[in-house]
């Protein structure tokens, strides 16, 4: 992946998007499309596991991750805590 001054681009690189379907019309969004490096979307939804699942206080990452868990459920919030810890490593890195 290029540097990119915007964190936009990150999620879609590392497979954390919802797949689409568009047909006529038919418009489906499904699961998480898969698309990039595994092990990174691995270690992302893993990382966003342990936030969910250890005792951490005063977490604002964890607080809102639950918030999205009451919502959607928690497989969705695990995978949106990992969209948005890829978009914080991202503005981590760039600096």
């Amino acid at each position: 992946m290029r540097r990119s001054d915007s964190a936009h681009p990150v999620r879609p690189h590392f497979g954390l998007t919802p797949k689409k379907y568009q047909s006529g019309e038919t418009d489906h969004s499904g699961r998480i499309s898969k698309i990039g490096d595994g092990s990174v979307r691995t270690a992302l939804y893993e990382a966003a596991n342990v936030i969910l699942t250890r005792p951490v206080k005063g977490s604002d990452l964890k607080g809102w991750a639950l918030a999205v868990a009451r919502r959607a459920g928690p497989k969705k919030a695990r995978v949106a805590l990992a969209r948005k810890l890829a978009v914080v490593l991202h503005c981590m890195l760039r600096g």
